[in-house]
């Protein structure tokens, strides 16, 4: 398997990707896949990544900024998605050991994750990767008519200081 930044040209697999972890109902508040044009202006450029193996496209994770405000620009929001089949084998695990470091080297000093207390794997994975639990968000936002929680996760660079 090789972790590769992600590609204009890799969007129709993202998007089908992102389609399957929205099929779940506990992957994102979203509904349908945006355009590539409105995910690429979501998302930071330096940190994009594609896993792939044979050419086939097994998962995909990416930085948005949290805040347009300028004392929040080294704070990172999290997108991690993995496609139905590749579930389990350590995708997520890759992906986010490679987001880590693009994100330090791009000087993010925090990177953050909200996720659906039923998501377990996606819990498991930020727990693995060292991220700590901050706290919870009661029926933070709706989807098909029923309230959301939402688990905040969060983890610091050691490598980019916080004078």
């Amino acid at each position: 398997m090789v972790i590769r930044d992600m590609k204009p040209s890799d969007w129709e697999e993202v998007a089908r990707i992102y389609l399957e972890g929205i099929a779940t109902g506990f992957a994102t508040f979203e509904t349908k896949a945006p355009t590539y044009e409105h995910w690429d202006k979501a998302h930071t450029k330096e940190c994009r990544l594609i896993a792939e193996n044979d050419g086939e496209i097994m998962g995909w994770a990416a930085l948005s900024p949290v805040s347009s405000r300028c004392v929040y620009g080294g704070v990172g929001e999290v997108s991690v998605y993995i496609s139905d089949k590749s579930r389990g084998k350590g995708v997520g695990k890759l992906l986010m050991r490679h987001l880590i470091d693009k994100s330090e080297k791009a000087g993010f000093w925090t990177i953050q994750s909200g996720i659906f207390p039923e998501n377990m794997g996606s819990i498991k994975l930020h727990e693995k990767m060292g991220f700590r639990y901050i706290g919870k968000r009661e029926r933070v936002g709706k989807i098909h008519g029923v309230w959301k929680d939402n688990l905040l996760f969060e983890k610091r660079s050691s490598k980019v200081g916080i004078d």
